[in-house]
């Protein structure tokens, strides 16, 4: 009996020893295996890309979300008073605002503007959906007009009936006249008409009038806004217009001006040619477009057609203007092809000097006296290879404003595409805020007989601060500045019309003002420490205070946040004025009394608040309702701090994480770059509608960070550290902020780390594949200047150096050397996609196709996308590129991407915007 007990017992135990192996060695069983196997950091990488959630996070859907995040003022003629429009989920509501008196009130009531509108033009409106885009005040603010699109076939009660006729029957009765015997012609003669012809505008325009003190609204019958030919260059008395026409400058009186405004080849306009001397590429007209080349090619007219001409600067008393034309005849040629021209492809030609070349384009300034016609060359020259850049007058508010409601007429659209052309950019420019056309530049001096200016070498090294006798083109120096790298050079403000002047300076390593007596002598430094003054705003000559903003003064805060300040000339009374640890953009009324500052960063609600000179809170404008982006599931980016590679030096970036972000999973991370050392395209306001927003949905950790070398507004020592090193200056920073993250968050998968960006990012972005070829593994680099020695002579020689060498016969030569992109080729490991638009005329296809070739030479596997008729921005293709990007990061970071053909997130966006069928 024992032994039969210790039988079953070794048969039980025999059994449950053979159970378990089965387990392990089944293929459930074998996974179990693998995975205890596994590091346990692998188990939960993101692998699944998340189309869906991306979809519902692009600009367009945020931009039904959140609308107006800031508030632009629009000053008006009288007093300190201002209007602005306020676009939210309820609808655009108009309001005007009072400071003196602290009131803020609505300009209209939008349910009765509604119901008027409607009544006029028997087209339905309501309070939330008012057409009122542009509003320009008139009768001295007691009224304004605006503009309003409405289909072209709608009957209007008082306005002035159209005639249309049947554009295809011209085209095709035009055809059988002329070719009647062969019907391929005919039809071929249709073909061309229609391709030269663009079809009939869909909408007209109205104009209305509304009086505030009545609170009635008229429709402005057979009302013509005031208009600028694009040609134009009007005098500050508006007496008299400059333009070019051929090579040359010709000036008109206002009576030939307002004849031309009606009828621009009316026989009976006088013209004064002014000049005789100018020819292609020395010339008076600015470059022109390929159209008014072939235009004036074609001899199609008795004489060329009037075009814009080089930057007319006038004296502020009208008597005389100024050029600076650059002589381009020695400069090489460049070439993009238009591939989508009709009927056939065009050769697309331009001048474009690249650095160390010899011959690069000569400055020349000339003075005009209108009443003698008589001409002064600006005795300037002290450099070999300067160039000259005239000191202009700040623009007012007003100016900018009258220039903002301003139409400015466009090549031989008719009327009708005009005023929609313009409509258009009224909005874009309420969007953008401040800017809009050009306002006429104006002489610094407040008289003609001082033209201010400064010169600077090629090495951009000395930067002079001249005055020009504009009799004699005689010139004085007034204030030199030196450095080892470049001079950065901010507009010189006169008091007392040159009496005294405030220069911006980086003589002590920060960028700071300066107080000098009219002949140059320094008085006395007004600001000074360890911050960067940026613009000046205004000055007080009766108080003798300056306004400016600046950044990096208030300890705590992000360094790049600015604020606006006010300090007297002496450098006393330094006071912040818009405090708050945020950026604050400011916007002040002409007289400066008063301004608006907008209190934005990327992870809190904005706002808007009105302030007196003295920083006092006059009233709170808006703060913005996240409601609706909240409940969608928007949250905020999250700002960090990290060192750079050398340990000491600190940087500031911005992470964004997927809405559906859990901590517990290890996400791949891209960087978005742009190395400067203009920006460091790290965001610093409240910016939900950016695709490193969208692209973090897809299932990945998106930053942007600064690196040293990459942003002007620090030390002068952190913004110059990248000269002489193009190529790897920004690379150590990024890849050590990337590692500091990925030790602080156990959700960063260091093992797969993506980078992107355009122009100075692509460049950037391939350069990082080539120097850390283990570190970064995929990369999407678009109009990247992998090439420096083929970009711009400008850009190039200033952010890297160029060598000025003198012989022992005292010839001067320039010295060019760079490191490239292509050089490194041999190191890609990763994936790597290569896009460039084909027109690309700022940084030439020839960057990313010589990247190619050099990759093709070491036998590498890399990607490569070309936007064909697309120049520098990539314009209307950029969200199919967003989707193409996007795609790339997918496949080779998550290892899952969209296969279709079809974009189809790209397509139900485009349906529910109404552009059903259109294409690009």
């Amino acid at each position: 009996m024992p032994h039969r007990h210790n039988f079953n017992r070794h048969i039980h135990r025999f059994f449950i020893l053979a159970l378990c192996l089965s387990l392990v060695l089944t293929p459930t069983g074998l996974l179990a295996q693998d995975k205890q196997a596994q590091k346990p950091d692998q188990d939960n990488r993101v692998r699944k890309a998340n189309y869906e959630l991306a979809a519902r996070w692009t600009s367009q859907k945020v931009g039904k979300l959140v609308f107006d995040t800031s508030v632009t003022p629009r000053w008006l003629e009288t007093g300190d008073r201002f209007w602005y429009s306020y676009e939210t989920g309820q609808g655009k509501r108009f309001y005007i605002v009072d400071p003196l008196r602290k009131t803020k009130a609505p300009l209209f009531d939008n349910a009765k503007m509604a119901a008027m509108l409607t009544n006029l033009t028997r087209i339905p409106y309501d309070a939330q959906h008012l057409p009122i885009n542009s509003i320009k005040f008139v009768k001295r603010d007691s009224a304004f007009q605006f503009d309003v699109s409405v289909p072209r076939d709608a009957d209007i009660p008082g306005a002035k009936k159209e005639v249309q006729t049947d554009t295809k029957a011209e085209q095709g009765r035009s055809g059988e006249d002329k070719e009647q015997d062969d019907p391929e012609q005919v039809r071929g003669g249709q073909e061309r008409a229609q391709q030269q012809q663009p079809p009939p505008p869909r909408n007209k325009i109205l104009y209305f009038e509304y009086e505030l003190a009545t609170a009635k609204l008229t429709l402005l019958e057979n009302f013509q806004p005031p208009r600028k030919p694009r040609w134009a260059s009007i005098s500050p008395d508006e007496k008299i217009v400059v333009f070019a026409r051929g090579h040359n400058l010709f000036m008109m009186d206002a009576e030939n001006y307002a004849k031309a405004q009606k009828k621009e080849d009316d026989a009976t306009i006088v013209e004064t040619q002014i000049t005789t001397d100018g020819e292609e590429h020395f010339s008076y007209a600015r470059r022109l477009t390929e159209e008014e080349k072939r235009e004036i090619r074609s001899g199609g007219k008795d004489k060329p057609p009037r075009v814009p001409a080089v930057t007319i600067n006038w004296s502020k008393d009208s008597r005389k203007f100024a050029a600076n034309r650059n002589d381009q005849r020695k400069v090489a040629d460049l070439w993009v092809i238009n591939s989508l021209a009709n009927p056939r492809p065009a050769l697309e030609t331009y001048r474009y000097a690249m650095p160390g070349e010899v011959n690069v384009p000569q400055a020349n300034l000339e003075i005009f006296d209108l009443a003698s016609k008589a001409r002064v060359k600006v005795k300037a020259d002290r450099f070999k290879d300067q160039t000259l850049a005239i000191s202009t007058a700040r623009v007012t508010a007003l100016e900018r404003e009258r220039a903002r409601t301003l139409t400015v007429e466009r090549g031989d659209q008719d009327q009708q595409q005009q005023q929609q052309q313009q409509q258009q950019q009224q909005q874009q420019q309420q969007q953008r805020g401040p800017g809009g056309p050009q306002v006429e530049p104006k002489w610094l001096s407040d008289t003609s007989d001082k033209l201010y200016f400064s010169r600077t070498s090629r090495d951009m090294h000395r930067v002079d601060i001249c005055v020009a006798d504009t009799a004699t083109g005689e010139v004085k120096t007034l204030i030199e500045e030196r450095l080892n790298t470049y001079v950065e050079t901010k507009p010189l403000w006169l008091v007392n019309n040159g009496q005294e002047l405030i220069h911006w300076s980086e003589r002590d390593g920060w960028g700071h003002y300066y107080l000098f007596d009219g002949n140059g002598a320094l008085k006395n430094q007004v600001t000074s420490g360890e911050f960067y003054c940026d613009n000046l705003e205004g000055i007080d000559e009766k108080t003798r205070t300056i306004f400016f903003t600046a950044n990096g003064r208030e300890a705590g805060e992000d360094p790049y946040y600015d604020h606006f300040y006010r300090v007297n000339f002496d450098g006393s009374g330094m006071k912040l004025l818009n405090p708050g640890d945020a950026s604050h953009a400011a916007s002040a009324a002409d007289s400066g009394k008063y301004f608006v500052g907008n209190y934005s960063r990327v992870n809190c609600e904005p706002k808007s608040t009105l302030y007196d000179q003295l920083g006092n809170v006059v009233m709170e404008l808006e703060a913005i309702d996240l409601k609706a982006l909240e409940e969608a599931g928007y949250k905020f980016p999250e700002a960090f701090q990290v060192k750079a590679d050398d340990g000491i030096t600190d940087l500031y970036g911005v992470m964004y994480k997927p809405f559906d972000f859990d901590p517990s999973k290890k996400y791949p991370i891209i960087t978005f770059v742009y190395p400067g050392p203009q920006t460091e395209s790290v965001t610093k306001t409240f910016t939900p509608r950016n695709d490193r927003v969208a692209l973090a949905q897809f299932g990945f950790i998106v930053i942007e960070v600064g690196n040293r070398g990459g942003n002007p507004q620090r030390s002068k020592w952190y913004h110059n550290y990248g000269y002489g090193n193009l190529r790897d200056y920004g690379l150590a920073d990024k890849k050590a902020a990337i590692e500091q993250l990925a030790r602080r968050h156990q959700f960063i998968d260091i093992d797969r780390v993506g980078i992107y960006g355009h122009s100075g990012g692509g460049f950037m972005s391939t350069a990082a594949m080539l120097v850390y070829p283990d570190f970064f593994k995929v990369a999407v680099s678009s109009s990247g200047n992998h090439e420096n020695n083929v970009y711009n002579k400008s850009w190039s020689e200033k952010h890297h150096g160029v060598k000025e060498v003198t012989d022992k016969d005292g010839n001067i030569k320039f010295e060019y050397n760079i490191e490239k992109n292509s050089e490194l080729a041999k190191n890609l490991k990763g994936r790597l996609l290569l896009v460039t638009g084909d027109m690309d005329d700022n940084v030439h296809p020839a960057n990313t196709l010589r990247m190619a070739d050099a990759l093709i030479k070491a036998n590498k596997r890399f990607d490569f996308f070309i936007i064909p008729g697309k120049r520098h921005g990539f314009a209307d293709a950029a969200n199919y590129f967003f989707w193409i990007r996007a795609d790339y990061f997918c496949r080779h970071l998550l290892g899952d991407a969209a296969e279709s053909v079809d974009l189809i997130e790209l397509n139900k966006e485009r349906e529910q915007s109404g552009d059903r069928g259109r294409g690009r």
